[in-house]
């Protein structure tokens, strides 16, 4: 029963469709016709894309200075930095070089300082500019233009500043942690000025290694008591009585300075490695394909917006004629 039912309003709607056949062929040549004329002036737009792996950031100074190296500067980077680094590419840091630089503004027919103009201006870039990340782990940056060579220009140009944003980033974070070491290393130094000038305090004292020195003298206060020497002895114990007035002072400063030379030695390292980072430039992606100036337009597909435009045409049309007659075979109220 269903089945034959529905057979019947298939029947009856391809009836339905005969029936007004003219008016539907009318319908469809107008929308040929319309939409082959809005096709036809729609701007050419010419598609380039630079397809790109991201790095690992790891520090540089850690390769030279550290003895275990933990990671490898030449290793493809994970999903985390693909996306930082897609995160660089769809930055506004970007986003205003590539503005200023191409003159965005009048290329793409925007009056600046006009109200909404920022957003219209961004709205036109984000429909030309894309980065993306790929399934096989890379990241895309395609750029749509009117103009094949711009537009080629353009996606090489963000995949060079996303190489300069980056490196940027990474130095001011090296140069502030390098600030710390450097204030750190100065202040240990003169720690170690101090103690230096207070061991030659010492040394002008005659106090320059005060264990060994007190064994020596021992052992000549023994010899010397031994012969009888009573004088030798006696100077010899007064000259490590006032030796002992400077023990503490001694052995504290020794301790210290040895520490303190230790931490010197630790911070030189370190801010030898911060400086490192602070001023090297290295790459922040493996550029796989640099963009080249599309010798085909990307859009419009012209083709597609007549068929989509007549189809949903005549599908909008039928619709309409079913609804009308619908209305027409109600009984009235």
């Amino acid at each position: 029963m269903n089945t034959s039912d529905s057979n019947l309003d298939s029947t009856h709607l391809l009836r339905f469709i005969f029936d007004r056949r003219r008016t539907f062929a009318v319908i469809g040549t107008a929308a040929l016709v319309l939409s082959s004329i809005a096709a036809l002036m729609m701007e050419e737009q010419f598609k380039s894309t630079v397809i790109m792996f991201a790095t690992p950031q790891h520090s540089i100074g850690e390769q030279f200075y550290e003895e275990v190296k933990r990671n490898d500067l030449l290793e493809y980077g994970e999903t985390e930095d693909a996306e930082r680094l897609l995160q660089i590419l769809n930055s506004d840091r970007i986003r205003s070089r590539i503005i200023e630089k191409y003159n965005l503004w009048s290329h793409y027919d925007i009056v600046q300082g006009e109200p909404g103009s920022q957003s219209l201006l961004g709205k036109e870039y984000n429909s030309n500019v894309d980065a993306q990340l790929t399934r096989y782990g890379s990241i895309e940056v395609s750029v749509l233009d009117r103009i094949p060579q711009q537009a080629a220009d353009m996606a090489n140009d963000i995949a060079f500043l996303a190489d300069s944003v980056a490196n940027k980033l990474r130095n001011d974070r090296a140069g502030e942690a390098m600030g710390y070491a450097k204030k750190s290393l100065e202040q240990v130094q003169q720690e170690i000025t101090s103690m230096e000038d207070d061991l030659g305090r010492l040394y002008e004292l005659g106090v320059y290694d005060f264990a060994t020195q007190i064994e020596g003298l021992n052992e000549q206060y023994a010899t010397a008591m031994a012969k009888g020497a009573s004088a030798n002895a006696e100077k010899i114990r007064k000259q490590m009585a006032q030796i002992s007035k400077f023990a503490n002072e001694f052995n504290k400063l020794s301790n210290l300075i040895e520490a303190a030379y230790e931490r010197e030695a630790i911070l030189k390292k370190r801010f030898e490695l911060m400086k490192l980072d602070a001023e090297t430039q290295m790459p922040s992606a493996f550029v796989v394909d640099n963009a080249a100036p599309a010798d085909k337009k990307s859009k419009p597909i012209r083709w597609l917006i007549v068929v989509m435009s007549v189809t949903s045409t005549l599908i909008f049309a039928l619709l309409a004629l079913l609804a009308a007659e619908n209305l027409k075979d109600s009984p009235a109220a």
